[in-house]
């Protein structure tokens, strides 16, 4: 699976226990996979940025943040540590359902991280490029793929700590008898993207690309939220926070 021989086989162990079956150690802790989870996420984010920055040479910061949003998106994390086989070497309680959360994509990077403190950056570097990368990830055609609109705004306004709701307006049927569903976004207390679709998730996303594209473009709604976000924190919004929103135009150019 990972190319090499491990020194400290316990870490690997480690990486795939999932916290539904900790084990306690002699020392009173309780043993599971998050803490290689944390550390592996920031080593993945840190090596994905460094091929991205050498595979795009010509592209902007917002693009290469939109492209390593959905390389290291659960979804995306799942289906390579399926791929891989991670599936079939987790330990986990019987009662977790597998199916609907992402244990295997956490496991994943849970054993990036065991690679990092069990070989150090540079083989845990060349593992994500010439495994994860080269077999499992096509940088290309995911740069292209259709961003996620509403999880981007949501992981957006946790970063900036402001409070965001998705409300459903009304649903009624269309001339054909379709159910068809209305949804606002609200930022605070200010609507900020409506949308409207065949289904709830559906109108959810065509309101926040309406949000994503008036938080990146206009400049006084930008002042607003920034005014907002002192109020909260006491600091203000920096421009290239609203940069590093996707760009519908950008995230789904050819890159050829």
């Amino acid at each position: 699976m990972i190319g090499f021989y491990p020194d400290n086989v316990q870490l690997y162990e480690q990486a795939f226990l999932h916290k539904s079956s900790s084990v306690e150690a002699g020392d009173g802790r309780w043993l599971n996979n998050e803490r290689l989870e944390f550390l592996g996420d920031a080593v993945l984010d840190a090596v994905i940025a460094d091929i991205l920055y050498k595979h795009f040479p010509k592209k902007r910061e917002g693009f290469l943040t939109n492209t390593r949003s959905k390389i290291v998106q659960r979804e995306t994390l799942n289906r390579v540590a399926v791929e891989l086989g991670i599936d079939k070497m987790m330990v986990y309680s019987a009662k977790v359902n597998s199916h609907n959360n992402h244990m295997y994509g956490n496991a994943l990077e849970a054993l990036i991280g065991a690679i990092y403190l069990d070989q150090g950056y540079r083989k845990c570097s060349t593992f994500i490029r010439e495994v994860l990368i080269k077999k499992h990830i096509n940088l290309d055609h995911i740069a292209r793929k259709e961003v996620n609109f509403k999880s981007s705004l949501i992981e957006w306004s946790q970063k900036n700590k402001l409070e965001i709701s998705f409300d459903l307006i009304e649903s009624f049927m269309d001339n054909e008898g379709n159910p068809v569903f209305q949804t606002a976004i609200c930022l605070g207390e200010m609507q900020i993207g409506i949308g409207i679709g065949y289904s709830k998730k559906e109108s959810q996303q065509h309101a926040a690309k309406m949000a994503v594209k008036k938080l990146r473009t206009d400049k006084e709604f930008q002042k607003v939220i920034s005014e907002m976000k002192k109020n909260n924190t006491g600091e203000l919004t920096e421009e290239k926070e609203f940069e590093e929103l996707p760009d519908e135009n950008e995230t789904n150019e050819n890159n050829d």
